[in-house]
This record gives structure tokens, C-alpha cells and sequence, in this order.
């Protein structure tokens, strides 16, 4: 099973929120998932990113490979 670490898409047109989760590829971007493990709220000024760090280490531990927008997300935070 190939986990990755992505961006799904919430709220309104045009008023974008992403929760960070852990989910297989196979599956659709907004579809089923494994864990939540953050969100990100591009809309406000600076943008907001709250991740669980413990989550995240663990999960790449695991094999589970972040999307290129997830890995710049985590190393803007310090955790990669």
C-alpha cells in the first residue's frame, strides 16, 4: 500500500481549507483517508499551519511519503 501525506480540500468556492492527511494513493484526493493530521488555511495573513509533528515523524517513519506541497508545508515549519 503506497501512504502519502497530502493536502484534501475543504470549504467553499473560492474560499479554499486543506486538511493535512495520511491516505492511501489510490484513493481520491477528497476521498477516503487514514488519519488527519493537521490542517492548513491558505486565506489568512501570514497562512496558518497547524500539524502534529509526533503524527507526521511517525508516519514517514513508517513510509509515508509527503506530497511536494506537504514537504515545503513541513520544512516552513521546522519539522522536516
Amino acid at each position: 500500500m503506497a501512504v502519502k501525506i497530502r493536502l484534501r480540500r475543504m470549504g467553499a468556492k473560492k474560499a479554499p481549507f486543506y486538511r493535512v492527511v495520511v491516505a492511501d494513493s489510490r484513493f481520491p484526493r477528497d476521498g477516503r483517508f487514514i488519519e488527519e493530521v493537521g490542517y492548513y488555511n491558505p486565506l489568512t495573513e501570514p497562512a496558518e499551519v497547524k500539524v502534529d509533528a509526533e503524527a507526521i515523524k511517525k508516519w514517514i517513519g513508517n513510509g509515508a511519503q509527503p506530497t511536494d506541497t506537504v514537504k515545503a508545508l513541513l520544512k516552513k515549519e521546522g519539522i522536516l
